[in-house]
């Protein structure tokens, strides 16, 4: 019997039972009584257990029985649920997911579990275990890295910087260790950049390490000469360099990515297996025929024909505005009304494939609350996190690249956000610190909240660490708002410090998690009270596919700004442009915004060179950040196909795209973020 014909299926279930597992056990981590929510993962693994013996796949149901075991124990009173059990169960649930991950992969499935298998039977049988360091990873016991940590160092390799892993042993003897490990990282920031320590900085200031820890920098200079300037720290016993292979490093290997790329993979499949697709008259309530019990019906349709479908409606909407210009140069009443309702449905059918991309944003969420379990419990904190508007559709394309910000924005909000317990009740609060995840729709966006209840962000030590790094003046930071203050900590020259005070790590990346979100059409704000917690909110378009913009025109040329970035349009007089530090300038309502010549930008050839008198502009934004770009003259707005200018054009200035106009012309989207930039 050929049971290739069900590995489809078989990994379908599979990755909803583990989820459902997985979600299941952080609700028995909260409420170890409760023997109802023990069945639940009984059955899921029973059943999954069932599956994989059938498919062939022993690995996976030896230890799904072995599991089952444990579970059938609880449930039945034999045995009580503790943290050390969980911890066994949590990684053995780990190693199914990457079994089941191999099998999707066109993988055997096979792991060497023995481990886990001998810690079940231990557990089963009633005798003393303990998990060794290969089940419960030990603080410390090696420097890891996640993706935006790896990101940031091959982008330091691509400008001349070489990763360094430096390890510094202090001295038996040595008294005041966290003074040292001050005067170790001031010899580091001078000659590189620090991408992360192990322990952590938090750790390393309360002195809560042996006497030896790690530090992963970027340099310019080689490993001696680093070694020879560490060195003359007093009090070192000795310092071992390696220089890192960024490329060598497999996904497997990295501390989030083994949580994150495993959990992305299972929401990818399954949205793959599972997308649905609700098809119904626009603006008509489904209504059960008769006879009929089931009032809405579904089928599972592949997102790869969703995405063909997508592609062939986007053309649809090209030749739709061909047609609407030629009904009106031909002024034909019939063909107008014929176009006119054309228009009506395809926007119709345009909401109902989009609405059919749309994906739950738990498919992201859903994995989080391990991943801050686990965090929290290497730190040594305590954590809470709680999701709200789990339910919130987001189109794929923009889910696909939103995981991994969330991501590094979670960690550095319980890495550097909530404080350990010890410090938390010092300070008269609670000693669990609180994490809340929102999302939630307004307008034609989405946004997502990160807050947590930590020790929020220093107004101060931010702007000393801006004005060490020349970020910005002292004369600047006299005149910057809190919000403009809490938005230099994700500029550049954050981006690969850390210093050992409050703020440590909030900058680890910050710029590669706003230039993500930024590429994606939306922006980051942050809101912070010292002492209280800080608000991370991000705002998402629903989709990227087809936009608004203005049409615009330089010439015989034509661009497109979409209208997201758009503050106004306006005519201005020619001597109404000053010039002020060798910049075009305009005073626009009381604030001075720079002027940018489009002409200019695009190398445009212009046939008349005498400057018009009257110009006008489109007055754009990036965050708090507004300019002025200048254009020959308005064409309208219009609804847009957003193409990829493909891989030979990817590395186009200020250009996001290009769409096909009614006539055929070629109009090239203009990305108003990197003009500004």
């Amino acid at each position: 019997m050929d049971l290739n014909q069900y590995l489809d299926i078989f990994l379908e279930e599979s990755k909803e039972h583990l989820q459902t597992i997985n979600t299941h056990l952080l609700e028995l981590e909260k409420h170890p009584e409760n023997l109802e929510i023990v069945s639940e993962i009984f059955r899921s693994a029973h059943t999954l257990k069932g599956m994989s013996a059938t498919m062939g796949y022993e690995d996976l149901a030896s230890l799904t029985h072995q599991m089952e075991n444990v579970l059938d124990l609880i449930r039945n009173g034999k045995l009580n649920v503790t943290a050390n059990l969980l911890d066994v169960i949590f990684r053995s649930v780990e190693y199914l997911e990457e079994m089941v991950i191999s099998i999707s992969e066109g993988g055997d499935g096979k792991k060497d579990v023995k481990d886990v298998v001998e810690l079940l039977v231990k557990i089963e049988k009633g005798e003393d275990y303990s998990a060794p360091e290969s089940i419960v990873d030990k603080e410390g016991a090696e420097q890891s890295y996640d993706s935006y940590e790896l990101t940031i160092m091959q982008q330091s390799e691509e400008q001349g910087y070489f990763p360094y892993e430096v390890t510094i042993t202090l001295r038996q003897d040595c008294l005041l260790k966290a003074a040292r490990v001050f005067m170790v990282f001031e010899v580091v920031e001078g000659i590189g950049e620090v991408i992360k320590s192990n322990p952590s900085v938090d750790m390393l200031e309360e002195e809560k390490f042996d006497n030896s820890f790690q530090i992963t920098m970027v340099s310019k200079e080689d490993a001696n000469s680093i070694e020879a300037k560490i060195m003359k720290v007093s009090e070192l016993e000795h310092v071992n360099i390696i220089k890192l292979d960024t490329k060598a490093f497999n996904s497997s290997e990295l501390e989030n990515e083994k949580e994150t790329a495993v959990q992305e993979a299972l929401s990818a499949q399954k949205e793959a297996a599972t997308a649905t697709a609700q098809i119904k008259k626009p603006e008509e309530k489904a209504v059960p025929s008769k006879g009929s019990a089931i009032s809405n019906k579904t089928i599972r349709v592949s997102i790869d024909r969703l995405d063909g479908l997508m592609n062939l409606f986007e053309e649809l909407v090209i030749d739709r505005g061909r047609l609407e210009q030629i009904s009106k140069e031909l002024n034909e009443s019939e063909l107008i009304e014929t176009v006119e309702r054309m228009s009506r449905i395809s926007n119709d059918l345009q909401n109902i494939i989009l609405n059919m991309r749309m994906v739950p944003i738990d498919t992201v969420f859903n994995r989080f609350p391990r991943m801050v379990r686990q965090l929290a419990r290497d730190l040594g904190k305590k954590v809470e996190i709680e999701i709200i508007g789990a339910e919130t559709e987001l189109d794929r394309t923009v889910m696909d690249e939103i995981g991994d910000p969330l991501v590094h924005l979670l960690r550095n909000a319980i890495d550097h956000g909530i404080e350990t317990p010890g410090v938390r009740d010092a300070n008269g609060k609670t000693e669990d610190g609180k994490i809340t995840l929102k999302a939630y729709h307004s307008g034609n966006h989405v946004f997502i909240e990160i807050m947590d209840n930590g020790a929020g962000i220093s107004r101060v030590k931010v702007l000393n660490k801006a004005i060490s790094k020349g970020v910005i003046t002292p004369q600047d930071a006299e005149r910057l708002s809190d919000q403009e203050v809490y938005q230099l900590i994700m500029s550049s020259g954050f981006s690969t410090a850390e210093v050992i005070s409050d703020i440590s790590g909030r900058g680890v990346g910050l710029d590669v998690v706003k230039n993500t979100i930024e590429s994606l059409g939306g922006k980051i704000t942050i809101d912070s009270e010292e002492g209280a917690g800080t608000t991370f909110s991000i705002q998402l378009p629903l989709t990227l596919s087809i936009i608004s913009v203005l049409l615009t025109e330089i010439e015989s040329e034509k661009y497109a700004i979409p209208l997201s970035s758009i503050i106004e349009t306006a005519i201005i007089k020619k001597e109404e442009i000053l010039t002020a530090h060798n910049q075009k300038v305009i005073d626009f309502r009381g604030k001075i915004v720079p002027v940018i010549f489009l002409d200019e930008v695009f190398k445009v050839e212009k046939e008349n060179e005498i400057a018009p008198e009257l110009y006008s502009i489109v007055l754009v934004k990036k965050g708090d950040k507004v300019a002025a770009l200048v254009v020959d003259s308005f064409i309208g707005q219009q609804e847009v196909v957003l193409k990829s200018l493909g891989h030979y054009l990817n590395s186009a200035f200020a250009m996001s795209g290009a769409t096909i106009l009614g006539d055929g012309q070629v109009a090239l989207i203009i990305d108003c973020n990197a003009l500004i930039k």
